[in-house]
């Protein structure tokens, strides 16, 4: 048999509730979380921007001149802008290799350098 005082102690013990969350309590909860993962994705989005445009500029670009890449912007049409009378192909490896593109595909809003002088 169990003594009263150790029957009295468990009694005590079970009369206290469980924690529960309210509507309330539980619309707050999920208010933060939301709330804390858009902080996140914003930080990350900036922290993305940031390191992009610290690659960009490197002290290897130094005084080269360069474009922003503007929308239905090729690397042909801008390679044959920048020297009229050269072959294009050979000016769009140049700027892909200035670069650093593994392809041809170049971005609106991008910054690209360009040569000093045409091949």
């Amino acid at each position: 048999m169990v003594a009263p005082e150790e029957r009295q102690a468990r009694k005590s013990v079970r009369l206290t509730a469980p924690m529960r969350l309210t509507r309330r309590g539980r619309v707050a909860v999920v208010g933060l979380f939301a709330a804390l993962s858009l902080g996140g994705f914003v930080l990350g989005a900036k922290a993305t921007n940031w390191a992009m445009a610290q690659e960009t500029t490197s002290v290897g670009h130094a005084g080269l001149p360069w474009v922003i890449v503007e929308k239905g912007d090729t690397l042909w049409t801008i390679a044959a802008a920048i020297s009229p009378g050269d072959d294009p192909a050979a000016v769009a490896e140049e700027i892909m290799r200035l670069n650093g593109l593994e392809s041809s595909l170049i971005r609106p809003g991008g910054r690209l350098y360009l040569p000093d002088k045409a091949p």
